[in-house]
């Protein structure tokens, strides 16, 4: 009668060896990647140009510039909705260039056995 599970002997096959062994430098690669793409900044404008966001990789919000123009205080709500859309459109291609490095990395995997990578 078999055993159920383990391998003989305990060890693990040469192709089980080689897949753990990719997966460590996957995750290195990823840790690179994530540590590039935390330092770097991308920046949207809306209301042509009149207000422009920056975002790091980190999904912060790094800096905020207005042109005098938009800054009116009988119209704050046309204001928001300008760092509102800024703000936005910095965030979608933050995630879009990350979605991206990192789909390189994993082959499109999105993730690798239940992990967020």
């Amino acid at each position: 009668m078999a055993k159920r599970g383990g391998f003989p002997g305990g060890a693990m096959p040469g192709n089980m060896n080689n897949l753990m062994k990719q997966a460590q430098r996957m995750q290195k690669q990823m840790e690179e990647k994530t540590k590039e793409i935390e330092e770097k900044e991308w920046e949207a404008s809306a209301g042509g140009g009149a207000v422009t966001v920056k975002v790091s990789g980190k999904k912060e919000i790094t800096g905020v510039t207005l042109s005098k123009e938009v800054v009116d205080p009988d119209d704050v709500e046309m204001l928001q909705d300008l760092i509102m859309a800024a703000a936005n459109e910095a965030l979608r291609k933050m995630e879009e260039e990350s979605q991206s490095v990192m789909g390189q990395i994993t082959g499109g995997l999105g993730g690798l056995g239940g992990l967020p990578f």
